[in-house]
């Protein structure tokens, strides 16, 4: 059975690119991969984008 290929949620995609250097460099692949195809934001990535989340719309 071939392994389906997901797609990234743009919009998440554009929100990482958003982010300044330093905040991106901190950022590990895993923790990008997991935030861009999952519903759940890690928490280790959570504490490094809070400042930059819109919160209004929980």
């Amino acid at each position: 059975m071939p392994e389906k290929k997901l797609k990234p949620d743009p919009a998440k995609v554009a929100f990482l690119r958003s982010l300044p250097t330093e905040v991106k460099a901190t950022i590990t692949g895993e923790e990008a991969e997991l935030f861009m195809f999952g519903t759940d934001i890690p928490e280790s990535l959570y504490n490094k984008i809070k400042d930059y989340l819109d919160e209004t719309n929980d």
